[in-house]
């Protein structure tokens, strides 16, 4: 049997207690935990970028140019902090943003030639960040992980 089945019976085995609360077992405080962690393995191998600013360029690598509201909606950050992030990468010249040629209020944001060579150098490294970050975990696990976080968010 493997760990994992180990785990999920050892899990389904425990009667939860209604009166007791431990911090350490909640779901909030474990997800904290593991984000920190991942953060940190991150910020070791990407050390000039923040991981909303990585995902801002890696979302344009993938779609091409598009509305900054809409990168907002793809990479899951509200209006506000997209557009700080975009500010921020504009200013480093790794993105360019312009007016919508129909709609002058819609601002449309795309990756500079120096920006594209920042992800294409970077890909390989948030590789191994993920790797790093699921290392504790087999594949089968990493694999049941990744498809239960994705059916939470």
């Amino acid at each position: 049997m493997s760990g994992e089945d180990n785990l999920l019976r050892l899990v389904e085995a425990e009667e939860p207690d209604e009166n007791s609360y431990h911090l350490q077992d909640q779901v909030g405080f474990i997800l904290r935990k593991a984000h920190q962690r991942h953060v940190s393995i991150f910020a070791s191998h990407i050390a000039d970028l923040t991981p909303p600013q990585f995902a801002a360029l890696a979302k344009l690598y993938d779609i091409g140019e598009t509305s900054q509201n809409q990168l907002g909606t793809l990479i899951a950050m509200d209006a506000a902090t997209v557009k700080g992030v975009i500010d921020r990468l504009k200013a480093r010249g790794l993105v360019e943003v312009s007016k919508h040629e129909v709609d002058k209020r819609r601002l449309l944001v795309n990756l500079t030639p120096a920006g594209r060579e920042a992800i294409e150098r970077l890909i390989p490294l948030a590789r191994a960040i993920t790797d790093e970050t699921l290392a504790p975990l087999t594949a089968k696990e990493a694999a049941t992980f990744l498809r239960l976080l994705a059916k939470l968010a």
